[in-house]
């Protein structure tokens, strides 16, 4: 059944809508249930699937059954769509798809839109106290956006997705902030000095709260996700707590300390900052753009090794000449193409990344390359994976 939904996961641009009228068409169909559970929103280029994971798992903490919708998935479609971190049964799927399969190939529904149809449908049977909502692209006209959360949440603005969204920040701003909702309280996670007119206006003009999480002083807070970048995630989300607490949310302290040191146990999030293996130190990351990028290989920058090698590949979307530069010149390159048909062929981005002076060669399989690396490797080298879900999803899947 699965592979007659025309995936973007596997085939990209092609599967992908601007525009609301079927996922209104298709609530209208499952009579609303969007309108059965709170929600909260949460969008931005970086760092919205670890909040939304990062929110579950304290929400689920004070004890209240939390819908989990985010995208994409790493192994599994059903990991799409949760409820207090078990997945959605194959069961519910198929009598989902079985029940409304001919209204939605009579409509033309895209891959997205079905999923969220059934996210919606299956977190309102299952009456879920609240769910989590990560848009999928951009914001305004996002599948997601048919919902009137408690709470929007939108992380940072980057550039990613341009084709779509816009080729500059501003453009992209307008888009992600399409999901500030009239007197709903808005949380910017990161403070963007040129972008933040943008968010001030729109609430204003909707009459909405809007609060910067990194203008505020917290007290420290650890968490099982690793990666540095996670601490301004970290702000954004309890900075969200609060706003729950003032919603007459049930959360203290120790929700929030359990929840946050328990991310990946109770929600089953992997991929960041993921630590596969110590000697040789392993480590896959699921950043993908350049923002993203930016961020893990400052954080490689400050570690201790030997020689540092590279395990990357990238979808058929991203600028390379420009995410190229961001690699340093002396470390260890093995480029790679993952399954998927929006992969970019391995030899390219080889070619590209050697124009700026970033040499390796490229392997026909991931399976070869980490086969490859392990061998040459000493026990005080790094070895990171990197550059899209889909390379970090087959790394999983060899070790």
């Amino acid at each position: 059944m699965f592979n007659k939904l025309p995936m973007y996961q596997n085939i990209g641009e092609s599967a992908y809508k601007k525009d609301l009228s079927n996922i209104i068409l298709i609530c209208e169909h499952l009579n609303n249930p969007h309108n059965n559970f709170k929600s909260i929103h949460i969008g931005g280029t970086n760092g919205k699937g670890s909040c939304s994971h990062m929110l579950s798992s304290i929400l689920q903490e004070a004890n209240y059954k939390v819908g989990l919708y985010t995208s994409p998935h790493l192994f599994d479609f059903r990991e799409r769509i949760k409820i207090n971190g078990d997945m959605i049964s194959k069961d519910s799927v198929l009598k989902f798809m079985h029940e409304n399969f001919d209204f939605f190939e009579s409509n033309n529904l895209s891959f997205f839109e079905m999923t969220v149809g059934l996210a919606f449908d299956y977190f309102s049977k299952n009456k879920v106290d609240i769910a989590i909502i990560e848009v999928g692209m951009g914001g305004r006209l996002d599948s997601t956006n048919i919902i009137n959360p408690i709470l929007s949440i939108i992380t940072n603005i980057s550039l990613d997705h341009t084709r779509f969204l816009g080729s500059n920040i501003f453009d992209i701003a307008k888009e992600k902030a399409g999901i500030i909702k009239e007197n709903i309280p808005l949380v910017i996670g990161e403070t963007q000095q040129e972008i933040s007119p943008i968010f001030n206006d729109i609430a204003k003009s909707k009459n909405s709260e809007i609060i910067f999480a990194d203008h505020h002083i917290y007290d420290n807070y650890d968490s099982d996700l690793k990666g540095n970048y996670q601490k301004k995630n970290i702000k954004t989300v309890l900075k969200s707590t609060e706003i729950l607490k003032q919603l007459d949310y049930k959360i203290n302290d120790s929700h929030i300390k359990t929840g946050l040191n328990n991310v990946s146990n109770n929600t089953g999030l992997e991929g960041r900052w993921h630590v596969i293996q110590r000697k040789p130190m392993i480590i896959c990351d699921t950043a993908h753009n350049e923002a993203a990028l930016r961020e893990v290989i400052s954080q490689l920058m400050d570690m201790e090794y030997s020689d540092l090698h590279f395990i990357i590949g990238f979808s058929n979307d991203k600028n390379l000449k420009k995410i190229s530069k961001i690699f340093p010149e002396d470390s260890k390159y093995y480029f790679v193409q993952s399954k998927v048909g929006r992969a970019r062929d391995a030899k390219e981005v080889r070619d590209i990344f050697k124009l700026n002076n970033r040499c390796g060669d490229y392997y026909k399989s991931i399976e070869n390359a980490i086969k490859y690396v392990k061998g040459v490797s000493k026990e005080n080298d790094i070895i990171f994976i990197v550059g899209s879900t889909f390379v970090v999803s087959e790394i999983f899947d060899k070790n």
